[in-house]
């Protein structure tokens, strides 16, 4: 397995995404890697690497455009704002980075998932959301907010994976969701893990302040629970 820098586009927008594949002499399945708020880092290359030991072919992407980097968490919020408000915007770098991926030589176009953390969460929602079919979606600890896009039936299967005592999520967000996909006649999976919090997944994330911690345990378990996802919808 070698990773590299692969470049693509959402119209004239370049973005900047990291692929790597096992070695096969078959198409095998590929999995898209949605980033958080800082936008794509080692932490989302390493889950390709880790989606590879899995036999998956694996695409970091670039929802930012121009491999950009926050560095704060005023620039962080600055950068996910267009989105969490635009979310034809928000929909269409999604596609544009699958389409782009469903290309590569020597991936199953018909086997394609993403998977993504925090804002990345709200990406594999957001593109389930669309109505544009994918094999799965699968959201690490993410944003739950609503979409004000008109309601699309959901074709993708989709799992949400999410920390009990999340300060980022409510509630009503939660119910919202669950009763939107439920409206949609979705195939969908709701995961709550006790005592969690936001960005569990990421030990380089602590901050009780701003409500986010690593946790070992939810981490494993989200990590297994995905893997036995992806190896059901790929079948």
């Amino acid at each position: 397995m070698s990773g590299k820098i692969v470049n693509y586009f959402d119209e004239s927008l370049e973005c900047e995404g990291y692929f790597s594949s096992p070695k096969s002499t078959q198409e095998v399945p590929l999995v898209l890697v949605a980033h958080t708020w800082k936008g794509r880092s080692e932490f989302e290359d390493a889950k390709v690497s880790a989606l590879n030991e899995l036999g998956y072919a694996a695409l970091s992407i670039d929802i930012f455009g121009g491999g950009i980097n926050g560095k704060s968490v005023e620039e962080n919020q600055a950068l996910i704002q267009p989105f969490v408000a635009d979310r034809k915007l928000f929909r269409q770098r999604l596609i544009s980075a699958v389409e782009f991926g469903k290309a590569i030589e020597g991936v199953n176009s018909t086997k394609i998932a993403l998977i993504g953390f925090c804002f990345g969460g709200l990406a594999a929602i957001e593109l389930a959301r669309s109505g544009y079919e994918l094999s799965g979606c699968v959201s690490f600890h993410g944003l739950l907010n609503q979409s004000d896009e008109p309601f699309q039936k959901v074709k993708t299967k989709l799992l949400v994976l999410h920390g009990d005592k999340d300060p980022m999520v409510s509630t009503e967000q939660v119910i919202a969701l669950q009763d939107e996909m439920t409206e949609s006649e979705a195939d969908w999976q709701f995961i709550s893990y006790g005592n969690t919090y936001h960005a569990f997944t990421n030990p380089a994330a602590n901050d009780i302040q701003m409500g986010t911690v690593y946790n070992h345990d939810s981490d494993v378990r989200s990590w297994t629970a995905m893997s036995n996802f992806l190896k059901e919808v790929f079948q």
